[in-house]
């Protein structure tokens, strides 16, 4: 018995070196932590058990028999983080550079299986030359088989991806269909095709880090959601986001404890400024609102025209869509659109309610956002809303003009509670172009055509920029003062905690893609 004893734990051993000595080093030299370090920290001390630690790929060709090492580059398996059920898998670049076999795959394959089976959160840590070319189509259905599982799972379990070193070729299409993708910064890249090809096919000479580095992905593409300096730090970010969320779609987040005090923010009343053209972040807004400290703000960097981020109120957890008037005067546009409505659908799916901030003063002009979708893009907004039976709360901070004002959680979309500041401006448009076209002749005909534009300007604005006409009309439940705003929406989100929405049955919409 002592004999065999000795054989699992000289195998064990061994699968704990995974590539070696020297290629752990090689690891550490580029300021990366190994597959089983980054597992150890992100999950709770002792709570990893391990799925598949003598496996090993079945290639012979190539004298690959010759070269087996226990694990096939990947770690899978269980454990906890803040004592919930999680399941991971981890890309061990040491071994043949994370690349995916067949084996690999099968062992990714079967704890995605197991997290759909317990409704628990997959996440999955990225570091990987991509397919194995030794094994050629076997690998590729070995992607295939991960992308379907995917899907499977979409909207069921959340999935978290995180790009933790290379990412190429078909091993990119997986992170994309998960809910978030976060990224450690110059030393994680994510692309279809590299720098080579690239400079092959279009005589681009482009890095890696300009091609696809994590900069790249959080502020032009928005491929990744989160970025981090170092792996620690993403690891806590993963942590983090997860504190939000709950185990899968037929569950709530839980809520954490607290007690009703004195909820009035006199800071919110100074916020907005009296001249309408002035800029503010709404980000003092949303910390006006929130539980102190808890905004966890997604896609910062991307689309910044509008915020997207979880936070709490009153100890729940909620999604915050809220338009930045800082960037582009808060206008909505194709990428902003598509960020907002993605972060929508994923609110819903996972039964988090929604917290709309409106300050907007309609959709961007240009032959840009015509040319580039503009009227496609901003209906995915509109559809993600309208779709959405979360509980959903509007707050009109300033500006809600044209279409935008229907986009942007207004009543007529579904939403259960619309509220406005006094400062709220709910009109087709603004009041200078909508003087000159409703007193177009008065003003040519003026011997002051300035003089007459200005007293119109002011006409206009005194009987429509302000929330009176929507509230006399029920589109908006209450005009309240910004400083009653938290205690407002504390009491809205816990009447409408069991909201339920009995949907007529179909296979699923057609969202415009």
């Amino acid at each position: 018995m002592d004999s065999k004893t000795k054989i699992l734990s000289d195998k064990l051993a061994k699968a704990h070196l995974g590539g070696g000595t020297h290629r752990i080093e090689k690891q550490h030299s580029k300021k990366k932590l190994t597959a089983r370090e980054r597992v150890d920290y992100l999950l709770d001390s002792s709570s990893f058990e391990e799925i598949g630690i003598l496996v090993t790929h079945r290639t012979t060709d190539f004298n690959m028999d010759k070269e087996l090492y226990y694990g096939d580059g990947v770690i899978t398996g269980y454990g906890t983080i803040n004592n919930r059920l999680v399941y991971v898998f981890a890309q061990d670049f040491t071994v043949f550079g994370g690349s995916l076999s067949e084996t690999h795959a099968e062992k990714i394959c079967k704890i995605m299986d197991l997290a759909l089976k317990m409704g628990a959160p997959l996440i999955g840590l990225n570091d990987s030359g991509g397919a194995r070319i030794q094994e050629g189509v076997r690998s590729l259905g070995g992607y295939a088989d991960i992308f379907y599982k995917n899907v499977q799972s979409s909207g069921i379990i959340p999935q978290i991806s995180a790009i933790m070193g290379p990412c190429a070729g078909g091993a990119v299409y997986s992170p994309a269909m998960t809910d978030f993708t976060m990224m450690v910064e110059h030393s994680s890249y994510m692309f279809v095709t590299g720098p080579n090809v690239v400079k092959t096919v279009t005589n681009e000479e482009v890095t890696s880090e300009e091609l696809g580095g994590a900069h790249t992905h959080a502020t032009k593409s928005g491929v990744a959601h989160i970025t981090s300096t170092n792996d620690i730090e993403c690891l806590d970010n993963i942590k983090t986001l997860l504190s939000y969320l709950p185990q899968n779609n037929t569950q709530t987040t839980d809520k954490i404890p607290f007690e009703l005090q004195d909820e009035i923010r006199a800071e919110l009343a100074t916020i907005v400024p009296e001249n309408a053209n002035k800029p503010y972040d709404m980000h003092h807004v949303i910390n006006g609102i929130i539980d102190d400290d808890s905004f966890f703000e997604i896609h910062k960097e991307y689309a910044q025209n509008i915020i997207v981020g979880f936070a709490r109120l009153g100890g729940r957890s909620i999604g915050i869509i809220a338009n930045q008037p800082l960037i582009l005067a808060g206008v909505l546009d194709v990428n902003s659109s598509k960020k907002a409505a993605r972060f929508t659908r994923f609110c819903d799916s996972f039964n988090i309610p929604l917290l709309v901030l409106v300050d907007v003063p309609g959709f961007l002009p240009g032959t840009d956002q015509e040319w580039n979708g503009i009227i496609s893009n901003g209906a995915k907004l509109l559809y993600a809303l309208s779709e959405a039976t979360v509980p959903r709360v509007t707050v009109i901070t300033r500006k809600a003009y044209g279409g935008a004002y229907d986009v942007m959680n207004s009543k007529h979309i579904g939403a259960d509670m619309n509220f406005a500041w006094p400062s709220a401006e709910i009109a087709v448009m603004g009041a200078k172009g909508a003087s000159e076209i409703i007193f177009r002749k008065e003003i040519l005909e003026a011997k002051d055509p300035h003089a007459k534009l200005a007293e119109k300007e002011t006409e206009y604005a005194n009987a429509f920029a302000n929330p009176y006409r929507a509230a006399q009309r029920g589109f908006i439940d209450e005009v309240i003062l910004p400083q009653d705003t938290r205690r407002k929406l504390l009491k809205a989100f816990s009447m409408l905690e069991d909201k339920k929405v009995d949907l007529p049955k179909r296979k699923h919409g057609n969202i415009p893609l």
